[in-house]
């Protein structure tokens, strides 16, 4: 099913946050959508890794990386999982790298930036919680919509 945010905006307006317009978009994935799944974390990735590893297929991770800019938390090793896991896409709060390599995968994914330096690997985060950025809640369970326009999220499935 194609996503098209500006028609879910103008059908489902009162159901739907949408989020600033604060990121690029990486991967041939121009347009994804599934249940979130949530990781916190501060230019740490290991559990993004692990969240990469275990999170349903055919759902989006949405990272809060704080919005630090000082490190990337995704780069090609990891969005290769994705893609091997059929997840649909991926939200960074923060910076990727590899960016030319993402840009070839069949994984949507949006970041503030890239950066060429890679995070710090001390396993410290949180999983499974509801995250705050881009003046909207990413909550667990909820349903994220992406395409070139935006990104919405919904309490439920909107298309279906």
């Amino acid at each position: 099913m194609d996503i098209i945010t500006a028609d879910l905006c103008d059908e489902y307006r009162d159901q739907v946050e949408i989020a600033e317009p604060i990121f690029s978009i990486y991967g041939e994935k121009k347009a994804f959508y599934g249940p979130i799944s949530t990781v916190k974390v501060y230019e740490d990735n290991v559990l993004v890794k692990k969240a990469l590893q275990t999170i349903p297929e055919g759902s989006v991770l949405v990272v809060d990386g704080g919005g630090s800019t000082r490190c990337a938390l995704l780069g090609d090793n990891l969005a290769k999982i994705a893609v091997k896991r059929k997840l649909a896409g991926v939200i960074v709060y923060g910076c990727i790298r590899d960016s030319a390599e993402i840009n070839q995968l069949n994984i949507g994914v949006r970041a503030i930036a890239t950066h060429p330096l890679k995070s710090i690997k001390e396993g410290k985060g949180v999983e499974n919680i509801p995250v705050q950025f881009a003046g909207i809640n990413f909550e667990p369970g909820a349903y994220l919509y992406a395409d070139e326009d935006g990104i919405l999220v919904s309490d439920e499935r909107l298309n279906k």
